[in-house]
């Protein structure tokens, strides 16, 4: 996954915090959920259903540059969201490289995607995260 040039600092900073409340999280069993469903703010639309998934506020998304990241996760399985905050079609190279952002530090050949038009949608286990943060001091 690539990473482009540079993001801004308070994108790096959510990125990071996002990052270390999945690790706590995942460290003390606690389940990463979507966000509860708000009407107001995700109002499913004519093309796909959820297009706004993440919109509610919530310690799992982010924005960086033109798109929006959300983690959800399972037992022990990670996925990572991806969409344009315009709604707009999304590559699938526009989403690698978000993922790339993201989840900097994962091995490219342990996250599995799943491109879709609107959305793309990325998994990896959750110790390749809990590995990289302790790495990194968390």
């Amino acid at each position: 996954m690539s990473q482009p040039a540079s993001y801004a600092p308070e994108e790096v900073r959510r990125r990071d915090a996002v990052r270390l409340h999945l690790v706590r999280c995942i460290r003390g069993g606690i389940p990463v959920r979507l966000p509860d469903f708000d009407k107001a703010l995700s109002v499913p639309e004519e093309r796909f259903a959820l297009l706004e998934i993440g919109a509610e506020p919530n310690d799992f998304t982010g924005i960086a540059g033109l798109y929006r990241y959300q983690f959800e996760g399972e037992e022990d399985l990670l996925h990572l969201i991806v969409t344009r905050t315009d709604g707009q079609v999304l590559s699938a190279e526009e989403g690698q490289e978000v993922a790339g952002f993201v989840l900097e530090g994962v091995p490219p050949a342990l996250i599995w995607l799943r491109p879709g038009t609107y959305s793309q949608h990325f998994y990896f286990g959750h110790d390749h995260l809990v590995e990289i943060q302790t790495d990194l001091g968390a």
